[in-house]
């Protein structure tokens, strides 16, 4: 029995995600914190009732955690919309808007995975030679198109970089003046907004009905609890809910997020660490002959070195894990920003290897 035959041919030409868990001493490729989160000792007792009523379903408007969202971000809980990371989320706004979807690159593979998985067409605009947004391509693109949904991953991974604002605020308004209706939906993918500060974009939620902001708890030291959410118009809400599987975001997860967030002193504290480790970092690289550190807004840096395959291999072999990108990014490779003790490691065998 041929299998293949029983598969939509969009599924069969795709490739799926690869997260590959490789065993190092100093992992330094998913992007991930490496401060947790949720260190609060008040919280074990909090969570520990939570465990006593695993036998019932989570709640499944995530209330407490919504109510908890808003008064962070300045914002109604009507305007949120939670889901089980960023990727669930995705999904749910091309299932329910459908395509052309359209994305510079490179830039987060899981917009085009998730765009063809949903059998929906992709266009992909490659970014100016500063990784910015090629805006004269991306607003003849969208006038030819039209697609339904943008996603502007900003600051942008794998590139680290921040987005013109004003490229951005073009985008939305220019597929705005579309009327009766807007033209698209424009979703600024601010992942990771909390290592850079600039985001202009959140407080104009209310003045642009098309534009839709995507955050997510990964980065400051909760991969593990799968959160992400969108602040939108409450009519994009309402209509991304319908979709929306029932229980998506388990009890433990609404939870421990709730108590982390409550404890915003020590967040903050942990991405303040991060930035300042990023700029040490970054000026140690540039002082290393034979690559070429980018500037980041993000939790991590995009380097360049004269071969790429062999670095990221010298790398592996002497505990130290970072992503190669020299199918995405010619040349290149991504180090995450680690402790003081990690990034040391890291430049030492760097400098080793090369």
């Amino acid at each position: 029995m041929d299998i293949q035959k029983l598969v939509k041919p969009n599924i069969r030409s795709l490739r799926a995600y690869h997260a590959e868990e490789i065993p190092c001493k100093v992992k330094l490729d998913a992007n991930e914190s490496p401060y947790s989160g949720g260190r609060d000792e008040g919280s074990g007792s909090r969570v520990k009732k939570i465990l006593q009523t695993l036998n019932r379903y989570p709640d499944p408007e995530a209330k407490a955690l919504k109510k908890i969202l808003a008064g962070t971000l300045g914002v109604k809980s009507e305007n949120i919309l939670h889901g089980n990371g960023s990727d669930e989320l995705i999904y749910y706004l091309i299932t329910t808007f459908g395509g052309p979807v359209l994305y510079p690159t490179p830039t987060f593979s899981m917009y085009g995975i998730i765009a063809q998985a949903l059998d929906e067409k992709k266009i992909e605009i490659p970014l100016d030679k500063k990784f910015d947004l090629d805006i004269d391509k991306m607003l003849a693109a969208i006038k030819k198109h039209k697609p339904k949904l943008i996603f502007l991953s900003s600051p942008n991974n794998p590139t680290g970089n921040y987005f013109s604002s004003e490229r951005i605020s073009r985008i939305i308004k220019f597929t705005l003046s579309h009327n009766p209706y807007p033209l698209s939906l424009v979703v600024v993918d601010e992942a990771y907004q909390p290592f850079t500060g600039k985001s202009k974009f959140l407080p104009l939620v209310g003045k642009y009905k098309n534009l839709v902001i995507m955050r997510t708890l990964s980065k400051i030291g909760l991969a593990g609890l799968r959160l992400g959410f969108l602040i939108a118009n409450a009519e994009v809400i309402n209509e991304v809910n319908k979709v929306r599987l029932p229980f998506n975001v388990n009890a433990l997860s609404q939870a421990i997020a709730t108590e982390a967030l409550k404890n915003k002193n020590q967040i903050c504290s942990n991405i303040a660490s991060i930035i300042s480790e990023r700029e040490t970092l970054f000026r140690a690289m540039k002082t290393i002959g034979g690559i070429t550190p980018y500037p980041s807004d993000a939790n991590f840096i995009l380097f360049k070195v004269n071969d790429a395959d062999r670095v990221y291999g010298g790398l592996l072999k002497k505990g130290v894990l970072v992503r190669n990108l020299n199918s995405v990014v010619k040349g290149c490779l991504r180090v995450t920003v680690g402790t003081p003790e990690e990034n040391k490691v890291f430049l030492k065998m760097l400098k080793q290897v090369l």
